[in-house]
C-alpha cells in the first residue's frame, strides 16, 4: 500500500504522463495497456494494485473516448454491442483456459503472427480506407461481430496485451467497416470489459483511489485528445498508430519470453 505522501506524489509524477500517452494511443489504435501498466509496476506498485488501480484510470478514459466516437456517428452500435456480449463470454472463458493452458505457448504464436500483421498494413495501403460493409446483410455483420467479440474477448481473458488493437483490425479485416468506425465499435467494447473489471477490483478493494484517480484526469485527457484528432484526420492519422502499438507489443512479447 502506499502510505506516505511523498511516494503518492513521487508515483503520481511516473504515471500521470503515461495514463496521458496510453489514453491517446489506446483511444486511436488500442493498445493503452502496453504502455500504462508497465508504468504503474515500475511506480513500485504491487501487480494486483496496479492492475486495478490501472483499470481505474482507463475505464474513464475509455469513457470519454466512446462518447466522442458516439457524437460523431462513428459507432455501428449492432455490431458493437453484439460483440461486446460476446467478448464477455469469451473473456471468462480465456481466463479459465488461462488456468489449464501454459501462456508461453500463446506467447510464443504472437510473436510470429504480430509481424505478419504489421508486414500486411504496409502493403495492404488501402486496409480500411472505406467501409465495405454494404457487401454483407445486417444478420451477417450481427454474425461476424459476435465471432470477433468471442474470439478475440477470449484472446484477452487468457492473454491481453493488444487486444484493442486485434479489435479493431478485426472489425476492419473481417467485418468490413473503416477504421474509423472500427475504432469506435472497439471502444464500445472494452468500456463493458472494463467497466466489468472495474467493478470488480473496486468491490475487492484493490484500487488505490490517490493514485487511480488522478490518473484518470490524464487518462481522460489522452482519450479526448487522441479521439479528436482520429476523427479530424481519418486513416492517415490512424494507420501509423497501428504500425506504433504493434512495434510495442512485440517487444513486451520477446521480453516476457525472455525472462
Amino acid at each position: 500500500m502506499i502510505d506516505t505522501a511523498f511516494d503518492t506524489t513521487k508515483i503520481l509524477l511516473i504515471i500521470c504522463p503515461f495514463t496521458f500517452i496510453a489514453g491517446f494511443i489506446d483511444s486511436i489504435a488500442g493498445g493503452g495497456g502496453l504502455i500504462s501498466l508497465p508504468a504503474y509496476l515500475a511506480a513500485g506498485m504491487p501487480p494486483h494494485f496496479a492492475a486495478a488501480t490501472n483499470k481505474c484510470s482507463s475505464v474513464f478514459g475509455t469513457l470519454v473516448a466512446s462518447i466522442k466516437y458516439m457524437r460523431s456517428s462513428k459507432i455501428d452500435y449492432k455490431a458493437a454491442f453484439s460483440a461486446a456480449a460476446a467478448a464477455l463470454l469469451g473473456s471468462s472463458i480465456g481466463a479459465y483456459l488461462n488456468m489449464l493452458i501454459n501462456e508461453k505457448a500463446l506467447n510464443f504464436i504472437m510473436v510470429v503472427s504480430v509481424p505478419i500483421i504489421a508486414v500486411f498494413l504496409v502493403f495492404k495501403k488501402d486496409f480500411g480506407n472505406e467501409d465495405t460493409t454494404y457487401r454483407h446483410s445486417s444478420l451477417k455483420i450481427i454474425i461476424l461481430s459476435v465471432i470477433i467479440g468471442f474470439v478475440i474477448g477470449m484472446y484477452d481473458g487468457f492473454f491481453g496485451p493488444g487486444t484493442g488493437t486485434f479489435l479493431a483490425l478485426a472489425f476492419t479485416g473481417i467485418a468490413g467497416f473503416d477504421l474509423i468506425t472500427a475504432s469506435g465499435n472497439t471502444k464500445i467494447v472494452n468500456l463493458a470489459s472494463n467497466i466489468a473489471a472495474f467493478i470488480t477490483f473496486a468491490l475487492g478493494g484493490k484500487i488505490l483511489w490517490q493514485i487511480g484517480l488522478p490518473g484518470a484526469v490524464f487518462g481522460i485527457a489522452g482519450n479526448f485528445i487522441g479521439s479528436s484528432f482520429a476523427l479530424k484526420k481519418g486513416v492517415k492519422f490512424i494507420r501509423p498508430m497501428f504500425f506504433v502499438v504493434l512495434s510495442i507489443l512485440i517487444v513486451k512479447l520477446i521480453w516476457d519470453m525472455a525472462v
